[in-house]
């Protein structure tokens, strides 16, 4: 097990179409969110929605594939590593991110249903 440092897996749905962006040195990177969810009985025997929503980023190959091929709504599996950053907003407020660096990304919908 030394070498699960740091790995995530998740499986859940596009919440929004990816983004492409190419930075000032011409690396490529895209974010998405991802809804994963869970349900659970409450005290009183009803069923509870728990969904999570995940900033996923992914860089250069995996880039150009998420854009081409992943659309709103469909399902994915993601492996990847869990990262924490911060900056200092145009305010001046200092902001938390929390992203998972992608890995490797599978799509799971039937890409006809999205076209």
């Amino acid at each position: 097990m030394k070498s699960i440092k740091n790995k995530v897996q998740l499986i859940g749905n596009l919440g929004n179409n990816p983004v492409l962006k190419t930075l000032n040195s011409g690396k490529k990177l895209v974010r998405f969110s991802l809804a994963t969810s869970a349900s659970y009985k409450g005290q009183s025997g009803e069923k509870i929605e728990n969904t999570q929503w995940h900033t996923i980023v992914a860089w250069e190959n995996l880039a150009d594939i998420s854009v081409k091929l992943f659309k709103k709504g469909c399902q994915v599996a993601v492996e990847g590593q869990i990262t924490y950053r911060e900056y200092d907003d145009e305010n001046g407020t200092k902001r938390h991110i929390t992203e998972i660096i992608a890995n490797e990304i599978l799509l799971l919908s039937n890409k006809k249903n999205f076209d």
